[in-house]
């Protein structure tokens, strides 16, 4: 019972984080709020795979919507703990999407951002190894889009973040998901035992 309730919880906690990382890829489209950089393609190149869309925000629907319903199954012993079991399958999915949002995140954040420079389109903070993240004043090499790198920043921060969290949450409930499965298989022996 206290396993259902908390994968509820974990559940619950997952769609607006979930939300929130979809909405914070459809920004990283709109630099400054102009659309002329997304159909130039003078955008990041992470930004095209949809970490935040896919990885961290639709994939994360099913292990929601799964550890939500966990609750809602009345079974004892084995259907209980094929339950269970379906939700640490949920959590890996789970683990996967956010771990993708996760990694791309971190990659888009060490390259930096795709931008006009003196010397033309380029990435000019690829060979930092993310040394720009703690030098503001080398944001300035990037002429265009205007504070495209305080947007990236931000919203692959964010990103990072989210995704991070996620995971926590799918392994929490993996963890829990386990230890329910084997304790109701325990139990579930025990009670037959004692009935027999």
């Amino acid at each position: 019972m206290c396993s259902s309730s908390c994968a509820k919880c974990l559940g619950a906690t997952l769609v607006p984080l979930a939300l929130c990382s979809i909405v914070a890829n459809i920004l990283l489209y709109f630099p400054n709020g102009e659309t002329k950089y997304a159909q130039e393609d003078s955008l990041t190149l992470y930004v095209w795979f949809f970490t935040g869309i896919a990885g961290g925000g639709i994939v994360m629907f099913l292990p929601a919507t799964v550890f939500m319903t966990v609750g809602d199954c009345d079974k004892d012993g084995c259907g209980r703990s094929c339950v269970m079991f379906g939700s640490v399958l949920a959590a890996l999915i789970g683990v996967a999407g956010s771990g993708y949002c996760f990694i791309v995140s971190a990659l888009a954040l060490a390259k930096g951002p795709y931008c006009l420079t003196l010397l033309g389109w380029m990435y000019p903070f690829q060979d930092g190894n993310g040394r720009y993240l703690t030098d503001p004043d080398s944001w300035s090499t990037c002429l265009s889009p205007a504070h495209v790198v305080e947007w990236n920043v931000t919203l692959f921060s964010i990103l990072l973040i989210l995704s991070g969290l996620e995971v926590i949450i799918c392994v929490i409930q993996a963890i829990n998901g386990l230890l329910s499965c084997l304790c109701g298989s325990c139990c579930s022996m025990e009670n037959y035992s004692l009935n027999a």
